[in-house]
């Protein structure tokens, strides 16, 4: 039973990374088509995650955690629109580096991930409730 508890404790935290993960999708595709109000102002850059293993001394064993929130240095994506109040003086506008269509696959893996760990998390429970079942008889 023991292990059951460890192996639902090292799911969740995988559900915890992956949320973090979705939130940080969610702020990118957000800011996807936000642009600078002047010339010379950059516009939002697109955010991701990086994860570490950390050891978890309850359970003694590694789990995942987010390490850090850092900034997408790619470079900007430049937009002709001369009538824009950001544009420079050539009419070019920079608009975030974010891909939409990147943002889409990256939620679809981490919505998947998210799922896995609480399907092992739905078995072990159902996996320890079924051993409680039998230890009352």
């Amino acid at each position: 039973m023991d292990d059951l508890l460890k192996t639902m404790r090292i799911s969740s935290s995988g559900m915890r990374a992956q949320g973090t993960r979705l939130r940080v999708i969610s702020e990118n595709i957000a800011n996807a088509g936000s642009l600078p109000q002047a010339p010379g102002e950059i516009p939002y850059r697109r955010k991701v995650i990086t994860f570490k293993n950390t050891l978890d001394r309850a359970v003694g064993l590694d789990t995942v955690r987010t390490d850090k929130i850092i900034e997408d240095k790619s470079k900007f994506i430049k937009k002709f629109d001369p009538n824009h109040p950001a544009a420079d003086q050539d009419g070019y506008v920079q608009t975030p580096n974010v891909n939409t269509l990147i943002e889409m696959m990256d939620m679809r893996e981490a919505q998947r991930s998210y799922e896995a760990n609480l399907n092992v998390i739905k078995s072990s429970k159902a996996m320890l409730t079924s051993t409680i079942d039998v230890l009352r008889r």
